[in-house]
């Protein structure tokens, strides 16, 4: 008994001693957080997680001062659900927002932003696309949530408007060192590098067969001023830095040539870095982790208490450490299933297992297994069951997938319309087949791929033929309908754009975007009246839509119902005060109506929202010049041109103006551009002057 109790004496003053050593996790309140997201970005494409590259300096210095994970997930494989999941802790199941389209985050949900801003933080958030708009929800409880992305006039079913990384950093840094002492939240947004792949210079000659690194190699280079100082700090900084991506991208693994249709590690694997040398020594921690990791992870860093109920939990002791189980992850790529009608994706992570939900499933040993080359689905049959009900289980609370459901009174207008299926959520199946598996569908989104690709190298017959036979493969995808009424548009036939877009949305008849943009192209194609009677019954909605009530507003205006126009507008202002091309279109209004000094009022207050607008400038110009102020109007004029060099009307008014002042030297560009700008069916008349001028009959460019 003795020897024994001596031998216990002994263990527990070793454990003691073990225990002294262990490195003791700290805490620091009051310290500045900033994070950075990066959308699109492949964990082995930054140099400390790949093949030790030099194209990410700025990021590398960051993590080698810091902890990086090196086994770190996503929940969702596009951008707006996963920023969900990273601001608020929660999994996509649980704030239902499972799409960048047609979703809202709850505003009864807490995210880091109205965490930090309670417990006294100025808080400021600064994005670089579209899919972040403060209209997605994720704006609750910043002081400033900064959107202006400029592109605002973009009209495209695949094209969104975006910022560069530097433009991003820098209204991020001005705004940073306009808050002096106090604490700060600051929530800074990459775009690069999302497809297209177009990256600046130098970056395009250093990668010339590679833009995808270009992209990532800019983004790099765009943070630096951001984290200089910062790195510069060392332990006597006053900042926790959260680096990580939204999701990765394909590459043309697996089949998939960017993201958002599989869930394969290309794509679900991101890199995360914690920086705050008052908090972490400099590690590389191996135990996976994951985006609803973050923000418990934060909280506790300042000694703040996070929400209950949480998926996730705090890592700092594994950063202290590398100790500890991974913890089970859930993930979903529900986009092809809500835009395309294929089988909905969903999956976990489990002990190093991978279990992909489909009606072909999937299992992957990500140990031996990395690249997920051998599904194990058929050959291990008892853990493939055992996977199912873990996801069952994590699944047990999940909110359902639906958009936005309208009114009752607004679903009957629907329906007397001949939009049966508007009575509910987007189309599903009670029953998804092998068929309706991503896996069996795949060479679909190359296509599409392929047809995007060939429209920006300006081959439209090419992207529309690749659209239509996708279309004749799966005739019940919406999105290849937004496609093709895109490249028709484009290709100057509004009549093939409409009827393409008709079928858009009679397969998906409560989708806002199909419904606003069909809406535009008949006000285009001159079928005002029909753009208004279809556009009024979406109106009536709880919560109308920005677009279509912005569409609507200017069918009616074209129609000359001033007053109907200008109270959609006001409607628009109501659903988003910040946005200013709303602001343009009520200024338009007045313009037409003669009221000059009113229309330029609001022109210039739309400046002050965002001085990006060359349609603003361009109207400025036109009633400079109706008052006889030439100087000012080619001096708005050509600031519209450097700001949309693709906008006819305004190379049409500038070149014409300058011309007649006698100043043909200068007004030849800007009419050689018009020439190859503009539509040639809507502009026959101008063009065959323009042309005689320029000397160049029989010649010009092809309609957009």
């Amino acid at each position: 008994m003795v020897a024994v109790a001596v031998a216990a004496a002994a263990l527990a003053g070793a454990g003691v001693l073990w225990w002294m050593h262990r490195p003791q996790v700290r805490r620091q309140a009051g310290l500045n957080v900033l994070i950075i997201t990066i959308d699109t970005l492949r964990a082995d494409s930054v140099g400390c997680y790949g093949e030790g590259g030099r194209d990410t300096p700025w990021m590398d210095a960051l993590a080698a001062a810091g902890v990086r994970f090196h086994r770190a997930h996503a929940h969702n494989v596009v951008t707006l659900p996963s920023h969900a999941n990273i601001l608020s802790g929660l999994y996509p199941s649980q704030h239902g927002v499972r799409d960048n389209a047609g979703f809202r985050f709850p505003a009864g949900r807490e995210t880091l932003a109205t965490i930090l801003k309670r417990a006294g933080y100025r808080t400021g958030a600064f994005v670089s696309a579209f899919p972040l708009d403060s209209r997605f929800g994720l704006d609750r409880g910043f002081d400033v949530y900064d959107d202006r992305l400029g592109g605002a006039e973009i009209r495209s079913g695949f094209q969104v408007p975006e910022r560069s990384g530097a433009e991003t950093v820098e209204a991020a840094r001005r705004w940073l060192a306009a808050q002096g002492e106090a604490r700060v939240f600051c929530f800074v947004h990459l775009y690069e590098p999302h497809f297209p792949y177009q990256p600046p210079e130098p970056f395009a000659s250093r990668f010339p067969t590679n833009p995808y690194r270009g992209e990532v190699a800019a983004a790099d280079a765009a943070l630096a001023p951001l984290l200089k100082p910062l790195l510069d700090a060392g332990p006597r900084g006053r900042t926790l830095v959260v680096l990580t991506g939204d999701h990765g991208e394909s590459l043309g693994e697996h089949g998939e040539m960017t993201h958002g249709i599989f869930a394969y590690e290309s794509t679900l694997r991101v890199p995360l870095v914690f920086f705050a040398p008052k908090i972490f020594k400099p590690r590389v921690v191996a135990t996976p982790v994951r985006h609803v990791d973050v923000l418990p992870t934060v909280l506790d860093a300042l000694g703040l208490e996070p929400p209950a109920h949480l998926p996730g939990r705090s890592l700092l002791d594994v950063a202290a450490r590398d100790e500890g189980a991974a913890e089970d992850s859930y993930f979903e790529a529900l986009s092809p299933s809500l835009n395309q009608g294929w089988a909905p994706l969903r999956g976990i992570l489990h002990d190093g297992l991978k279990y992909v939900e489909l009606p072909i499933p999937e299992l992957y040993n990500l140990t031996r297994d990395a690249a997920e080359s051998k599904n194990l689905a058929a050959s291990r049959p008892v853990e493939l069951e055992s996977m199912r009900a873990l996801l069952s289980g994590l699944r047990r609370d999940e909110l359902p997938v639906t958009r936005g459901e309208e009114e009752a009174s607004a679903r009957e207008r629907l329906r007397a319309l001949g939009y049966l299926a508007a009575s509910g959520p987007s189309p599903t199946k009670e029953r998804y087949t092998e068929q309706d598996d991503p896996k069996q569908l795949i060479d679909i989104d190359r296509r599409q791929s392929d047809a995007l690709g060939r429209y920006y190298a300006g081959d439209l017959g090419g992207a529309i033929a690749l659209c239509r036979e996708n279309i004749k493969r799966r005739p019940d995808m919406p999105m290849a309908y937004l496609h093709l009424a895109s490249f028709e548009r484009a290709r100057g036939d509004l009549g093939a754009a409409v009827n393409a877009l008709r079928q858009a949305v009679a397969l998906r008849p409560l989708d806002m975007e199909s419904v606003a943009l069909l809406g535009v192209y008949l006000n285009e194609g001159g079928r005002s009246r029909e753009a208004a009677e279809l556009l009024e019954p979406y109106t009536k909605a709880p919560r109308p839509d920005l677009d279509v009530l912005t569409a609507r507003g200017v069918a009616l205006a074209t129609l000359g119902r001033n007053e109907e126009a200008l109270a959609a507008f006001a409607a628009a202002r109501e659903v988003d005060p910040s946005n200013a091309m709303v602001v343009v279109n009520v200024a338009t209004v007045h313009l037409m109506a003669g009221e000059l000094d009113r229309a330029r009022r609001m022109f210039e207050d739309a400046l002050r929202i965002d001085p990006g607008l060359a349609r603003a400038h361009n109207s400025l110009g036109v009633i400079a010049a109706r008052e006889g102020r030439l100087d000012g109007a080619i001096e708005h004029w050509k600031r519209a041109a450097a700001l949309d060099p693709n906008d006819y009307q305004t190379l049409f008014n500038l070149g014409s103006t300058l011309r007649r002042l006698g100043r043909d030297d200068e007004a030849r560009p800007y009419l050689q551009a018009y020439v190859r700008e503009a539509p040639a069916a809507e502009e026959t008349r101008d063009l065959a002057r323009v042309r005689s001028w320029l000397g160049e009959r029989g010649q010009g460019g092809a309609g957009r």
